[in-house]
């Protein structure tokens, strides 16, 4: 009787700390990710600690816990959580030690089949919704780490549950989970159009070229600006998306980051204690989970990732207040990345929309453009869902590198020369693209992001072509890139606005593939207006003009094959 006393008092406090780590829990997770500052730290150390003590008191009150009632999903239910507030930090600080400890957890879950049925007995349709959810999350940290083999087990798990789930549960919707399905189909389609493709990520042996490194060095002499801080989102009818993640901010999410010295999590799921032995952290459910963990699993070669804010689907007055919320803490040293990909109204420039701020007295403004915004949210509220290119003005108090990817894109250049403090630097795409955006995301974006295989997509090549050729042309890219950024750092007269963000390394790697892209388009378009090709603002050299770069283009296509795809080479 004692010892059932006992158990129950065990049970009891346990209890107690789980809905005393759930608040801490909830608290966390709805701060906005873009929130940062000391209250966060506070607020994170809290849940941390909270759900460590509570992994510590379970595991060491294990039998008495079972005896009280305990099940095996509630295990895997805090491991969850803790997996959670990993890729949770992740997304708020950019850095991979937190993502791969995300990826640690949910592996022993899934490993260990927390959410799974017991033989023999019929599972419960909320725990079933549970398990549903911890595949997708772990389907999206799969994603994010490039394991291929992962993703194809969870995704298949995924649709067998949903499966079973329809069968075992028929008076049940999972209508929502049937959609949820469909859209990781599509979204794995476009993400794998290249197998074994080189990650986005930025690779410090790869990316970055010897040559250019004392051309470089003259420019911080000067004033330089590095990029700490990103905003990125996307918003566009039947856009290809997983969860909150559409295919474009996926991309540019990863290509915002370093390549991890040592890149894959079943490497880091070991690491030597003070022993000597192995502390396995792959068997979270019987072995170490504490708050040291991204610490162990830290990569201490490589350099600090910007922090990026990822808004999914957002309405205009939210991205606004997002802006703003970040400027306010951007270091003077700092520049902020703005990457908006959405659709513009085609028709709007037929309407007309009082702006209730103009004064009457003034005559219009003819560089105005407000007959050109970009749609955010969706159809029918109508100014209520325009971004004009004015709303971003008051925000170059501080230093802006803005990225759009819209129809209307071309509209923004009337920032230039209305900013308030600091000139923008802008690299808008074409106005008219030759690619359908619905099946691989957009080209644009692609060719900023992975532009090999943006270039492979454009001219139709497959996907076993591209992987029985893919070292060589590699190679072909990257020494033209390099002969582009050479031409660049040594050239005369460049704009400050350039010259200032030149030094960052993920800045002037978007730029060359900026300059590759426009060359590429130049000559692949059979129209030569403005509206087929992307834009920089201010611009860029003459030495990097898109004419400058053809033959690089050429020997490309040739390398490929695809000479006649072009017009200007036939």
């Amino acid at each position: 009787m004692a010892s059932d006393a006992s158990s129950d008092d065990t049970y009891r406090e346990f209890r107690s700390d789980v809905e005393r780590a759930d608040r801490e829990f909830a608290r966390v997770r709805d701060l906005p990710p873009y929130i940062r500052g000391p209250h966060h730290l506070v607020y994170q150390s809290k849940v941390f600690k909270a759900y460590t003590d509570l992994w510590k008191f379970q595991q060491s009150h294990r039998r008495e816990l079972v005896a009280s009632g305990l099940r095996r999903w509630e295990i895997g239910e805090l491991a969850s959580r803790i997996g959670q507030l990993y890729y949770g930090q992740y997304m708020r600080t950019g850095e991979w030690r937190f993502l791969l400890g995300a990826y640690v957890f949910y592996e022993a879950i899934l490993e260990r089949g927390y959410f799974e049925k017991s033989e023999g007995k019929m599972q419960d349709p909320g725990l079933r919704f549970k398990e549903l959810r911890f595949v997708a999350r772990f389907l999206v940290v799969a994603l994010l780490v490039n394991r291929a083999e992962a993703v194809k087990v969870l995704a298949e798990r995924l649709k067998s549950l949903v499966d079973e789930s329809k069968a075992a549960y028929p008076e049940t919707s999972f209508k929502e989970w049937k959609q949820i399905l469909h859209e990781l189909n599509r979204f794995l389609k476009a993400d794998k159009e290249f197998e074994n493709s080189r990650s986005l990520r930025y690779n410090l042996s790869f990316d970055s070229y010897p040559n250019s490194i004392p051309l470089i060095a003259p420019f911080y002499s000067k004033r330089v600006l590095r990029l700490r801080d990103a905003i990125l989102t996307s918003y566009h009818r039947n856009e290809i998306k997983f969860t909150e993640l559409t295919i474009d901010t996926f991309r540019m999410l990863q290509c915002l980051e370093y390549e991890p010295s040592g890149s894959q999590p079943s490497s880091a799921t070991k690491q030597p204690a003070e022993n000597g032995a192995l502390t396995d952290y792959s068997g979270v459910a019987s072995g170490l989970i504490d708050i040291s963990l991204a610490s162990d699993l830290a990569d201490p070669s490589m350099p600090v990732n910007p922090r990026k804010a990822v808004i999914y689907h957002p309405t205009v007055s939210h991205v606004i207040s997002v802006i703003a919320s970040v400027c306010e803490e951007l270091p003077s040293d700092s520049v902020l990345l703005l990457y908006i990909s959405a659709s513009g109204d085609h028709s709007f420039g037929h309407k007309k929309i009082d702006n209730p701020w103009a004064r009457k007295d003034t005559k219009p403004d003819t560089h105005a453009c407000s007959g050109s915004p970009v749609w955010l949210g969706p159809r029918g509220n109508g100014g209520l869902n325009y971004l004009f290119p004015e709303d971003l003005v008051p925000f170059t108090r501080s230093p802006l590198f803005l990225i759009v990817d819209s129809e209307n894109s071309h509209a923004f250049k009337v920032i230039h020369g209305a900013e308030r403090g600091e000139p923008a630097a802008m690299l808008l795409s074409p106005s008219v693209s030759p690619s359908d955006l619905t099946s691989s995301g957009s080209l644009f974006t692609y060719f900023l992001t992975a532009p090999l295989q943006a270039f492979c997509h454009l001219v139709g090549l497959s996907s076993e072509f591209y992987a029985s050729i893919s070292s060589e042309v590699e190679q072909l890219l990257s020494s033209s890139l390099a002969d582009i950024e050479e031409a660049l750092c040594a050239s005369k007269g460049m704009d400050r606005v350039w010259a200032q963000v030149l030094p960052d390394p993920f800045l002037r790697r978007l730029i060359l593939r900026f300059i590759f892209c426009r060359g590429v388009l130049l000559n692949y378009s059979k129209e030569k207006d403005s509206a087929h090709l992307p834009v920089c603002v201010p611009s860029l050299p003459e030495v990097v003009s898109p004419t400058s770069v053809r033959n690089h283009v050429f020997l490309l296509a040739d390398k490929l094959g695809v000479v006649e795809r072009f017009p200007s080479f036939r």
